[in-house]
């Protein structure tokens, strides 16, 4: 595998001689705790680089002095993992209490010599990724990259202030991404509260006026209906089993494309297909994981038009009536992820949901009046979550497309005017962050090239 050609006025120098400090995990696990701090784990680390603390180990308390004897993790810190899954890369961030768990190793950047960040970002290039499959050491179960030499690896240095504008202007995307996904976790959370609020807890408008009647779903107001999907639904199929073919101009959906009730296109794949006009995907349509474990039951919804867009056999399009609300359809159908999961058959590994068993889900029908209110309510805050998510995967994209370039200077940015603010005098005792993040610059206001 041949490097990416660098900067020939950047110093090439082992890895350590930017670092104050490496350090690996314990090779233990502490006793389980329902609260406490974070015993950091490889699941928290995503692919991307950051941290996902949305399900955590806890240590207690009392056990914490004891798992950070070696070393406390700090802001600016970079964690990785060196085994089992390579590759992934995170900046310890301001607030963050807790200690490393196995298989992750921590480096602390001298900030005298290097940006936190640029080493960061420096770690996603092809450089550093040629340097880890060069040295990966595979074993009989995982592979892993020995430590003891990891100190000898060699990275291409630019100046500081070269570093600091190239950190500056890659995180500059990330922070609009962050800034744009909180935007769009707060509008979930306020589609989700309307949707508990009417059709959960039937506190709905005018539902004072309502008297409450016995169903098979509890109590519901009277002239609500309990039916199936099946009743709601003008088709419930599987995709197809596509043929691959990058050159085409037809995508299909696979299971990696649904998660967090999300639409990820990124995961989705080309192919040349002949298939039925009934399987090209609608805007409204919900996709439900329909086969394996872990994944089974993931369910999310059509809100965009996709043109040329259909499934995989392993995902089932379910298409509401044109007289059934798609905003309440599909929010109804993200609230039945759990009775989808739980509603596979089949030994582990090959669990399937049936087409039969989504078609036999109950399903509470509000009258047509209250469907046509919540979507009046409803639609805007779900369009601008899906044109969050689409600024997102610019973002992304252009961010992926600058890092490359940036990293090896190939992008020269010493005559750009940056305002590098001035960073804190670093600290280096354990307890305490040794550098500060310069505040953000306008990613839109940057002209770089990028072809």
């Amino acid at each position: 595998m041949s490097r990416t050609k660098v900067n020939e006025n950047w110093q090439r120098k082992p890895i350590e001689s930017v670092y104050l400090s490496l350090y690996d995990g314990p090779h233990a696990t502490p006793k389980p705790s329902t609260t406490g701090p974070i015993f950091l784990g490889i699941k928290n680390i995503t692919e991307d680089g950051k941290l996902d603390l949305s399900e955590i180990r806890h240590i207690a308390e009392e056990d914490f002095a004891q798992w950070t004897r070696r070393v406390l993790p700090q802001p600016g810190d970079i964690v990785f993992t060196y085994e089992a899954t390579l590759n992934r890369y995170a900046i310890i961030p301001e607030g963050f209490r807790g200690c490393l768990g196995r298989r992750l190793a921590l480096i602390r950047p001298n900030p005298k010599k290097i940006d936190s960040r640029f080493l960061y970002y420096y770690f996603f290039g092809e450089d550093w990724r040629t340097t880890i499959s060069q040295n990966t050491l595979p074993g009989s179960t995982v592979d892993r990259i020995p430590l003891t030499s990891f100190p000898s690896f060699k990275i291409s240095v630019p100046p500081l202030p070269t570093q600091h504008k190239i950190a500056t202007i890659l995180s500059a995307y990330d922070d609009l991404i962050e800034n744009n996904t909180r935007r769009i976790a707060i509008l979930e959370e306020m589609a989700q509260s309307i949707y508990q609020e009417w059709f959960v807890r039937f506190r709905y408008p005018g539902h004072e006026k309502d008297k409450m009647v016995e169903s098979e779903l509890g109590m519901i107001p009277e002239g609500w209906e309990v039916v199936t999907f099946r009743d709601v639904s003008k088709f419930i199929n599987r995709g197809i089993s596509p043929k691959y073919d990058e050159s085409a101009d037809s995508i299909v959906i696979n299971q990696r494309c649904i998660r967090d009730g999300k639409l990820n296109l990124e995961s989705a794949r080309k192919h040349r297909t002949e298939f039925t006009s009934t399987k090209l995907l609608n805007f409204g349509d919900v996709l439900i994981n329909s086969t394996g474990t872990g994944t089974l039951g993931r369910v999310t919804q059509v809100y965009q038009d996709l043109p040329n867009c259909t499934v995989d056999s392993h995902v089932t399009i379910v298409r509401p009536e044109t007289n059934i609300s798609i905003d309440y359809f599909g929010l109804y159908s993200l609230n039945n992820q759990h009775h989808f999961a739980r509603s596979g058959v089949g030994s582990t590994g090959q669990t399937e949901l049936s087409r039969e068993s989504i078609a036999n889900t109950f399903f509470l029908l509000p009258p047509p009046e209250l469907q046509e209110l919540f979507t009046n309510a409803i639609h805007p805050v779900r369009k601008n979550i899906i044109n969050f998510l689409k600024r997102n995967s610019i973002l992304s994209h252009t961010r992926d497309l600058l890092l490359p370039k940036l990293i090896s200077g190939e992008i020269d940015v010493e005559a750009l005017n940056i305002d590098i603010p001035t960073l804190t005098k670093p600290k280096e005792q354990q307890h305490e962050p040794i550098t500060a993040r310069p505040e953000p610059i306008d990613a839109t206001q940057l002209a770089l090239p990028l072809s």
